[in-house]
């Protein structure tokens, strides 16, 4: 979990040297269909699957709601701080909670109730409104939040009669043909360096799905969670050292309080399914 935290933060340093020279649209779309690449082992699970009109509407739904999702991160990249966009990025498990209830018929129990509450203290913190301003890259990630909320539920469904490996490509697919439109309609010709880049942040996304899975495998979610919270130090630390980001401790205490919140969640989760739940931070890239 160590290593999928300095990972996950190389992404978004790399995104953030891009910075907006190539529009959002067109750099999410670079970035997956040049990952399709790490999808070619997953070919020959297609020929087994037995896939329906529901599965494939499913599919559909999830590719449009990430790629939106996507679309709104790259935004966000290049107009706020990378430590405020790792701390916002903690409240996609909790919008989960919140649609399993209204959605999937899932019981929302007080503890669960006072940590959503907590969550959302944790975001006021870190927005602070009225004691400054609340720019676009700020109420983009709280938008991608929700619609990767919608995608993770949407895979929970999938999950129960689809293969892993065929969920993951999908969305991959998916999220690719659902920017194409809006990657073309801002087009720009992008340097054979700056391709480089995005094929980077392919190869690093995918390794980071990589050793979050094996930590899964290895150790609890009490041993793993806590630890993604290191990934907000890294880009505090990254910010401040590459970017010239100043230090903010509200943004800190905010990722904190929504971290603990999402902790609290997953535990409770985990111990009422009797499994370990998914990552937290596992999709967005």
């Amino acid at each position: 979990m160590l290593l999928t935290g300095v990972l996950f933060v190389g992404v978004t340093a790399i995104v953030k040297h891009l910075g907006d020279h190539i529009p959002a649209p067109q750099a999410a779309f670079l970035r997956y269909a040049m990952g399709l690449v790490f999808l070619l082992p997953v070919l020959g699970q297609f020929r087994r699957a037995d896939l329906g009109a529901r599965e494939w509407r499913l599919f559909a739904m999830r590719g449009g709601l990430h790629a939106a999702g996507v679309m709104l991160w790259f935004y966000a990249m290049t107009q706020i701080p990378i430590a405020e966009v790792s701390a916002m990025g903690y409240l996609a498990p909790v919008y989960v909670t919140v649609g399993a209830a209204l959605f999937l018929g899932e019981r929302l129990a007080w503890p669960r109730i006072t940590a959503i509450l907590v969550a959302l203290a944790g975001v006021v913190v870190i927005l602070r409104p009225g004691f400054r301003e609340i720019s676009p890259g700020h109420l983009a990630m709280l938008g991608q939040a929700v619609l990767f909320a919608g995608s993770y539920l949407i895979a929970k469904r999938l999950s129960d009669s689809v293969a892993p490996g065929i969920v993951v490509a999908m969305l991959s697919l998916g999220v690719t043909v659902g920017v194409a439109p809006f990657a073309l309609a801002v087009w720009v010709t992008p340097t054979p360096v700056e391709l480089a880049w995005l094929f980077t942040v392919a190869c690093i996304a995918t390794a980071g799905h990589m050793t979050m899975t094996l930590a899964f495998q290895a150790a609890p979610i009490t041993v793993t969670q806590p630890v993604t919270f290191l990934q907000l130090v890294w880009a505090v630390a990254l910010g401040y050292f590459v970017f010239g980001e100043g230090v903010d401790v509200w943004v800190i205490a905010g990722g904190a309080v929504i971290l603990g919140a999402v902790l609290v969640i997953t535990v409770r989760e985990a111990r009422r399914a009797g499994r370990t739940p998914a990552g937290v931070n596992e999709a967005k890239y």
